[in-house]
C-alpha cells in the first residue's frame, strides 16, 4: 500500500499567494482538478490509496450563506480558510472544493467515481475527537439529532451529553471574540475545547476554535467511565461512518485517535467492517505504549509511526542520532510491524526540503530507503514530496514554518510546474525535480512489486558491524529481506559523502534464512541495474562503495 496524502483545497490551484488572503484573492483547489491526467499521474508514481484530506465541512471565514450555508463567526475560525480538523457538518462536504458549492456533494461523488476508475482506492479524514464551535449539520439524515441538541448543559459531565460544558460560565478565550464583526461571539455556557481544555478560558494555544466530543469518559471525576449503556456520541459516530462508508470512501485516516478511548473504536469499527469488511481504518496515535491497544483492542489496521520510526529518521537525518538506533524502532513494534504506517512528510510535519528540516530533499532518500523496504508495511507520500516541495511559505494565520498552511488559501509551487496547464507532466520541472520524482517512483515500484520487500523475513545485520573498521554505524545501515529464492542485501548511506564499507554477515545470518555460506552471488542494484558479483561468507567481509544520500539494494537469485 501506498497512500498519497493530498490537500485537494491547494492540488491544482494556480493562486497570487497573498499572505492572508482571501478565496477570490488565493484562489482554492477544487474536485475537478483531480482530473483523469492527475489521477493518471499519481498511478505512474506508484500510489494505491489517496488521502483527500479535508473532505468533510469546516469552519471557515468564506461566507457561504447565499448558498444556505450559515456563516461562521471569524473569532473562532483560525486561518481565512479554517482548519480541515474543526468540522462544522459531518455529513456534507467543503463547499471551497466545489465548482459549483450547490452541487458539492454530487462533485465529490464524481471524484470519488473518477479516482476508482484510474484504479486507486479512496481515504477520507474522519474527526471523532473535536468538531467546530459553532457545529450544526445541515445535511444530516432525517432521523438523525445533531451533536449537542438533547445536551444538559447544567451538567459539567453526563453521560448521555454530547459535549462537555463549564457550567455557568461563559466562553471567554484570550481572543478577540468580535475580530471585526458587529457581535462578539457568545457561547453559554462554555463547552470544554477539544485538546482537553475543560476551562471556559482558553488561551491561544489551545484549540480554542473547536469543541471536546464526549464519549463516556469523565475527565473532571478521574476519567471514571461510563460505557454502559452504550453513549448515544457512540451510536452517532457510527451513523456518520457508515454513511460515508455507504457513499463509497474506502478508508478513514482518524485523527487524533488517541484522544477517544479505545472501547469506542472496538465497538464502532468491527460494526462498520460487518457491513464493509475491506474498509481500512488508520488511527494518529502518538503514544507507543498505546499501539498493541489501538491494534488489538480499538481493532485499527495501521498506525502512524511518528514517535518510533518518523523521529528516529529525522534524527538520523539531521545527524543528531546513529543509524544504528533504526534497530531499536524495528525491534520495538516487531510483533506489528505490518501495521505500521511509515512516513516522512504529512500536513502536520516540516517538508524534509524546508530550512527546519534538511533543507536538501536528498538527504531523505536513504530514509526514504528504509522506510520503504526495511519491514512489510504500508508507506505514505505527502504531496509535493516527490517534487522536492520545500513548504518555505508565510501563508497567513501560518507563518514561515517549513510546513504547508492547513488553514489559509495557497498554492504550491511544485505542484504547478506538475500541472502544466492540465497536462500533469514533467515537462515544466527542474532537472532537480525530475531526479527527485524518478527516485520516488522506482522506490515506489521496488516497494510495491519485489517479493522480498513485500512479503519477505528481515534479518537486521547492524549488530554484527557496530564495532567493525570499515563500517561506519553512525551513518551506515545494512539488513537483508528474502522471500522464497529471492534475496535482497541492503546498504544504506546517510552521509553526504560516498562511503566504502566492509560488512560481514554473521552465521547466524545464513542460518535464519537458509542461505548457503559461502556461495558466489551474481547481483543486481535495483536503482542502479549494475550488476555485482560478491561473495557471502561468514568468514569474509564484502566490500562495497555505497553512494552519498543513498544507498544499494542489491537483489540475488538463490
Amino acid at each position: 500500500m501506498v497512500i498519497y496524502q493530498v490537500l485537494p483545497r491547494y492540488f491544482g490551484n494556480e493562486g497570487k499567494n497573498i499572505p492572508n488572503g482571501s478565496l477570490i484573492e488565493n484562489g482554492c483547489g477544487k474536485f475537478n482538478d483531480f482530473t483523469s491526467n492527475a489521477l493518471d499521474a499519481l498511478v505512474d508514481l506508484g500510489c494505491t490509496h489517496l488521502w483527500f484530506t479535508g473532505i468533510l465541512e469546516h469552519a471557515t471565514k468564506t461566507d457561504y450563506s447565499t448558498f444556505g450555508i450559515r456563516k461562521d463567526h471569524p473569532a473562532v475560525v483560525k486561518g481565512r480558510a479554517g482548519s480541515p480538523y474543526a468540522v462544522k457538518d459531518y455529513y456534507d462536504v467543503d463547499p471551497d472544493l466545489a465548482q459549483d458549492p450547490i452541487h458539492r456533494i454530487e462533485e465529490f461523488k464524481d471524484l470519488m467515481a473518477r479516482t476508482h476508475r484510474a484504479g486507486l482506492k479512496v481515504l477520507i479524514d474522519f474527526v471523532p475527537n473535536h468538531v467546530a464551535r459553532q457545529y450544526g449539520s445541515d445535511q444530516k439524515p432525517e432521523a438523525v439529532r445533531d451533536f449537542g441538541a438533547d445536551d444538559r448543559s447544567s451538567f459539567g459531565f453526563h453521560q448521555d451529553n454530547n459535549f462537555y460544558y463549564v457550567p455557568e460560565q461563559p466562553f471567554s478565550p484570550s481572543i478577540d471574540l468580535w475580530a471585526g464583526e458587529a457581535v462578539p461571539y457568545e457561547e453559554f455556557p462554555a463547552k470544554a475545547t477539544g485538546n482537553n481544555c475543560f476551562s471556559a478560558q482558553p488561551n491561544v494555544d489551545d484549540w480554542y476554535e473547536t469543541v471536546k466530543i464526549n464519549y463516556g469518559v469523565d475527565y473532571m471525576n478521574g476519567s471514571k467511565t461510563h460505557f454502559y449503556p452504550v453513549p448515544t456520541t457512540w451510536f452517532k459516530m457510527l451513523d456518520i461512518l457508515l454513511y460515508w462508508a455507504n457513499f463509497g470512501v474506502d478508508g478513514f485516516r482518524c485523527d487524533m485517535a488517541e484522544m477517544v478511548p479505545v472501547e469506542f473504536w472496538g465497538w464502532v469499527i468491527p460494526r462498520v467492517k460487518s457491513h464493509h469488511p475491506d474498509l481500512i481504518f488508520v488511527a494518529e496515535v502518538y503514544q507507543p505504549s498505546r499501539y498493541w491497544d489501538y491494534i488489538h483492542v480499538g481493532k485499527f489496521d495501521l498506525l502512524y509511526d511518528k514517535e518510533g520510526m518518523y523521529n528516529a529518521v529525522r534524527a538520523i537525518v539531521e545527524g543528531h542520532q546513529p543509524a544504528s538506533n533504526l534497530s531499536g524502532c524495528w525491534q520495538a513494534v516487531n510483533d506489528y510491524s505490518k501495521n505500521m504506517l511509515h512516513f516522512l512528510e504529512n500536513h502536520d510535519e516540516q517538508r524534509i526540503a524546508s530550512d527546519f528540516f534538511a533543507g536538501n530533499p536528498q538527504k531523505a532518500f536513504p530514509a526514504m530507503m528504509v522506510l520503504a523496504t526495511m519491514k512489510i508495511n504500508p508507506i505514505m507520500i505527502y504531496a509535493g514530496q516527490e517534487l522536492g516541495e520545500r513548504g518555505m511559505y508565510t501563508e497567513g494565520f501560518s507563518g514561515l514554518d517549513g510546513r504547508n498552511s492547513i488553514f489559509d488559501y495557497w498554492s504550491i509551487e511544485s505542484l504547478v510546474a506538475f500541472k502544466n496547464n492540465g497536462l500533469w507532466n514533467e515537462d515544466q520541472l527542474t532537472a532537480e525535480q525530475k531526479g527527485i520524482r524518478s527516485f520516488y517512483k522506482r522506490l515506489l515500484e521496488i516497494h510495491q512489486k519485489e517479493k522480498a520487500v513485500r512479503e519477505g523475513e528481515f534479518f537486521d545485520l547492524e549488530y554484527a558491524n557496530l564495532d567493525r573498521s570499515g563500517f561506519d554505524a553512525t551513518k551506515i545501515y545494512a539488513f537483508i529481506r528474502k522471500a522464497g529464492n529471492e534475496c535482497l542485501l541492503c546498504l544504506i548511506n546517510f552521509d553526504g559523502v560516498d562511503r566504502k564499507v566492509s560488512l560481514m554477515i554473521p552465521k547466524h545470518a545464513f542460518d535464519c534464512l537458509n542461505l548457503e555460506d559461502g556461495r558466489q552471488h551474481t547481483m543486481t542494484e535495483l536503482f542502479s541495474g549494475q550488476i555485482y558479483p560478491l561473495m557471502c561468507s561468514s568468514i569474509y567481509p564484502i566490500e562495497l562503495d555505497v553512494p552519498a544520500f543513498g544507498g544499494l539494494l542489491l537483489k540475488c537469485i538463490i
